[in-house]
């Protein structure tokens, strides 16, 4: 089946909560739950300072100040609970310039062979809109980083349909988050409170409000049909994926916008869909959002832990070379000199199953907790090592940006016994590959699209170093431990990182 997943706010629409902007009718039929009386909430005092217990730098609360809903039947009235929470919702619309060359526009089908325009550059502009939220009087709002990132205009619409200028506070690609900051001026701000997203489970009643196709300030409600959906690495382009999946209506515009708990809390940025079907919609963890947002703040971008390693998923056919009663953890392909990770004695091969006293199931488990660790605390790291269990303990390094590897691909039609053709590693190859000097191993050139050498992800370009665990010096070494090995365990240098391949055999 044909799998297809678009943004929320597809490159065009965005949404933005603000609670509480200038004179709203108060419509409520319960008594305090007007918005009225939401600029009464103290956002100040316990609230504030239980928050930053919890997630220092935190400037935005943790109380709704609202009763929780709770629903009689079904269908219910969610009305109470959205007429509180919408002055926090906001609108935000953005203008561009898009500049190419050519009759066509970037992104629209080549057609009638025109030809670039001659000398020139062509340029039109691009207005989008989305939704976002209010977390403090002060003027910061919480959207999408793909709503925003590209824009050299961004204007907050709030309720009351008063406009402000913002200005981009701090980016994240990485989990999609962004923060603007408005100047209210004399406009009093309402904010709306974080809750916790670790607390929601599957079924639990969830609301989204947004501005799906420029509708403004539109309600839907469902449930949370899911949580840590950390399965769609192949169809989003973050790196941090741990979504909230639900089954409120969401629609491109909706991007940036909150969903909501019973209690008026924020529980998850509303971010992408599935093009399908409105029914499967994503939002992004609240709890995220808090372990970044005082850095996009302070710095203008996120600050996270790191170990220096490369890691793989654990298979398997892996599980199984390692000595492992069933596959978990994360498999460490390399680990970088200087690193965090080689101070605290990791090894390639080292099998990580807890980190923090957490327990690590797969690669993405361990990059969200590690991620979400401060800088420079120590803390403890279990491995399996020789099918023996280790706990090491590391101190916490900063994630800076990761440098762009560039791949290394050499055609060759020709297959070997496994459907490869290697060769013994030259002095040149050393110095194209950024080697330093070292030539051990052997040379991939060529791999047989067909072949099991494909089928188990070796690649023209890559260097095998060693086989079952043993170092491999020429293309004559590796013929002999192929020979002489029933399920051949690659290590392979690619790039600048390391990995682990486990070689099947040609049938028959």
């Amino acid at each position: 089946m044909r799998r297809l997943f678009v943004s929320a706010g597809a490159p065009t629409l965005v949404l933005l909560l603000v609670l509480g902007l200038g004179d709203v009718p108060s419509a409520s039929p319960l008594p305090g739950l007007g918005p009225t009386a939401a600029h009464a909430i103290d956002f100040f005092g316990r609230d504030e300072n239980a928050e930053q217990e919890a997630w220092p730098g935190a400037f935005w609360r943790s109380k709704s100040g609202i009763e929780k809903a709770r629903p009689l039947g079904i269908p219910t009235s969610f009305a109470d609970l959205a007429e509180r929470v919408a002055p926090a919702v906001v609108s935000i619309q953005t203008r561009a310039t898009v500049r190419f060359e050519g009759f066509l526009p970037p992104g629209h089908p080549p057609g009638f062979g025109l030809p670039p325009v001659p000398g020139g550059e062509r340029q039109f502009e691009q207005e989008g809109q989305g939704s976002g939220f209010v977390i403090s009087r002060d003027g910061y709002i919480v959207t999408n980083n793909h709503v925003v990132e590209d824009a050299e205009e961004i204007t907050v619409r709030f309720l009351g349909g008063q406009e402000l200028p913002a200005e981009i506070a701090g980016l994240d690609p990485k989990t999609d988050i962004a923060l603007l900051k408005v100047d209210p001026g004399r406009v009093k701000l309402t904010t709306v409170a974080l809750g916790d997203s670790e607390a929601i489970r599957p079924g639990d009643w969830v609301v989204a409000i947004g501005n799906p196709f420029g509708l403004e300030h539109t309600v839907t409600a469902g449930i949370v049909s899911a949580t840590h959906r950390r399965d769609l690495a192949d169809i989003v382009p973050q790196a941090y994926h741990d979504y909230i999946q639900t089954d409120a209506a969401i629609n491109p515009g909706n991007s940036g916008g909150p969903l909501i708990d019973l209690e008026g809390r924020v529980v998850g940025i509303n971010t992408r869909i599935r093009a399908e079907a409105n029914t499967l919609g994503f939002s992004v963890p609240i709890n995220m959002a808090k372990q970044i947002l005082p850095a996009l703040r302070e710095e203008g971008r996120a600050t996270r832990g790191w170990l220096g390693v490369a890691l793989q998923p654990m298979t398997r056919d892996l599980a199984d070379a390692f000595g492992l009663e069933r596959a978990r953890g994360a498999l460490i392909g390399s680990v970088l000199p200087g690193s965090p990770a080689a101070a605290a004695g990791l090894e390639r091969g080292d099998v990580i199953i807890a980190f923090d006293e957490k327990p690590i199931d797969d690669v993405q488990s361990l990059r969200l907790i590690v991620a979400a660790t401060p800088v420079d605390k120590v803390t403890s790291i279990v491995v399996i090592r020789d099918e023996q269990e280790e706990t090491l303990a590391v101190e916490v390094g900063r994630l800076e940006d990761e440098p762009v590897l560039a791949s290394v691909r050499e055609d060759d039609p020709e297959g070997g016994g496994f459907g490869m053709r290697v060769r013994d590693v030259t002095d040149e190859d050393a110095s194209r590959l950024g080697l330093e000097g070292e030539v051990a191993g052997v040379l991939v050139i060529g791999v047989d699209p067909g072949g099991p050498a494909a089928e188990s992800d070796v690649r023209a370009g890559d260097i095998i170093v060693e086989l079952d665990r043993k170092a491999v010096g020429d293309v004559e070494d590796l013929v002999e431990k192929l020979d002489a090995s029933e399920r051949p365990l690659l290590l392979v240098r690619r790039g600048n990182s390391t990995l682990w391949i486990r070689l099947a055999r040609a049938a028959g």
